[in-house]
């Protein structure tokens, strides 16, 4: 080696070393005293080869409640984060505008309509009617326990209260949370059926629930660090009812707006749960192979808890834009490249398939995904969209979106919507474009003809409901 590329060589090295000071030096400055000068502690090898698994919903979360999706009251830097350390999606999707209908989705990677999954299930007192998620159903932690990960999950379930139909008999190892569709945050018995258990045994918990439930996620993470583990973490902020500490609200004294406020709280400690748990994955050295995604349930009920929808018109319970597309992010910093902003259509369906390929296991028989892996596409070795269409049907609509065309049959018409022009959905085109809705109600009619009729009574809706002009909230 010449002198010259010698000394070119030296000053990359002292560079190097000079960076390294610097960050260790700030490191100690926050108080963290396990560092590794030549690699961060989080970037040591799971003992396992295959990937932890941890999949986080919100739940009623608006779609421009965090930073990256323009939130400009209410900091979110933690989930944020697995935004920009992965791949932000911004034309994802749900499979239902409520909770529990989308759930199921998530949990079999197949349009819940196909096994009769329409509408939430009734109230606890209806255990004994044998609603909820079908028995006849394989869940993602079924497939992924198949395949040798431990599984957990942390929050709300809404897939049935009955003994059966309970996470412990669905292919979870270990369950902390409720049954129900919402509950007190503050209250941990918020009635026989739908209090806080541990497995099946009641628990009187005394911190705030999204705390709670952060606290119940470390330490399956902690416990299980050898993995390979799969948690579900359902949290239930920010659904109703409205309630948080005073140290969070105290955090948002420029909101005025009391329902804005209260919302921003609930938001702030969810970020803070998920701070808390990817922390627990850097300080077990688990943060490079797990596979962490994030998601909400579906659209903010604006009017209900002062969510924000923007730039979509709708909500909770329609199926315009603002009911449907959320918040979908995914990080796995061994493999995805960070900062990928994808742009076409997924749908939550594809969580399912993406994880179980992520582990190695296979597709039991006679299931059939309407999901698709969407690792492959993210990493670029496949080409092409992984939908050609997308569907949804709700009460007695149906939906279909094909590229940027969206097409919605309702008791009142067609109506047409160019997303990519008018994400809004302030112009309908269906008179304008004839050929173009009949061309999209073929396929959507040969989808809408394998469904089931639901297993059992729900909201129906006749008429298709117009949003609020407005979806962001008074703020000051």
């Amino acid at each position: 080696m010449d002198k010259k590329n010698m000394k070119s060589d030296m000053e990359s090295q002292d560079t190097k070393n000079l960076m390294e000071r610097r960050v260790f030096l700030a490191l100690a400055g926050l108080g963290i005293g396990s560092f590794c000068m030549n690699k961060p502690i989080w970037a040591k090898e799971n003992s396992s080869t295959k990937p932890n698994i941890l999949l986080i919903l919100a739940d009623d979360l608006g779609y421009a409640d965090l930073g990256i999706t323009g939130c400009k009251d209410i900091a979110t830097p933690h989930i944020d984060s697995i935004a920009v350390n992965g791949v932000r999606f911004s034309n994802g999707y749900v499979s239902c505008p409520v909770c529990s209908p989308t759930r199921a989705g998530l949990m079999t990677g197949r349009y819940q309509q196909r096994f009769g999954h329409w509408y939430n299930p009734g109230p606890p007192a209806k255990e004994s009617e044998g609603i909820g998620l079908p028995l006849a159903e394989v869940t993602m932690a079924s497939m992924l326990k198949e395949a040798g990960y431990t599984t957990g999950l942390v929050g709300k379930w809404h897939l049935g209260h009955d003994p059966e139909r309970r996470p412990m008999k669905r292919g979870y190892d270990e369950f902390f949370g409720f049954l129900g569709g919402s509950h007190d945050y503050f209250k941990a018995q918020a009635g026989e059926l739908n209090g806080i258990r541990r497995g099946d045994e009641p628990v009187d918990e005394k911190e705030y629930l999204t705390e709670a439930f952060a606290r119940e996620a470390k330490d399956f993470i902690t416990r299980h660090k050898d993995g390979p583990f799969f948690l579900y973490l359902s949290l239930n902020a920010v659904h109703t009812p409205m309630q948080a500490p005073d140290t969070y609200l105290e955090r948002f004294p420029d909101i005025t707006d009391k329902q804005r406020r209260m919302h921003a709280a609930m938001v702030s400690a969810m970020d803070d749960a998920v701070g808390g748990v990817l922390g627990t994955l850097k300080t077990n050295g688990l943060y490079d192979n797990t596979l962490v995604l994030f998601l909400s349930d579906n659209g903010g009920p604006t009017q209900a808890n002062g969510a924000d929808n923007t730039p979509f018109s709708g909500g909770k319970g329609t199926v315009m834009e603002g009911g449907i597309r959320v918040p979908l992010f995914m990080q796995w910093p061994a493999k995805f490249p960070a900062g990928t902003v994808y742009e076409r259509p997924v749908i939550s369906l594809d969580i399912l398939p993406t994880a179980l390929s992520a582990a190695g296991g296979t597709v039991p028989e006679n299931v059939r995904f309407d999901g698709k892996d969407l690792a492959p596409f993210i990493t670029k070795k496949k080409r092409g969209e992984p939908h050609d269409t997308l569907f949804w049907a709700w009460n007695t609509q149906k939906v279909i979106r094909s590229g940027k065309w969206k097409l919605v049959v309702s008791d009142d018409g067609e109506h047409l919507y160019n997303l990519e022009k008018d994400p809004a959905e302030t112009t309908d085109l269906a008179g304008e474009e004839p050929k173009r809705v009949k061309k999209l109600r073929e396929p959507l009619d040969a989808w809408a003809s394998e469904l089931q009729p639901p297993l059992w009574k729900g909201r129906v809706q006749t008429k298709r409901r117009r949003p609020l002009k407005k979806n962001r909230p008074k703020k000051s």
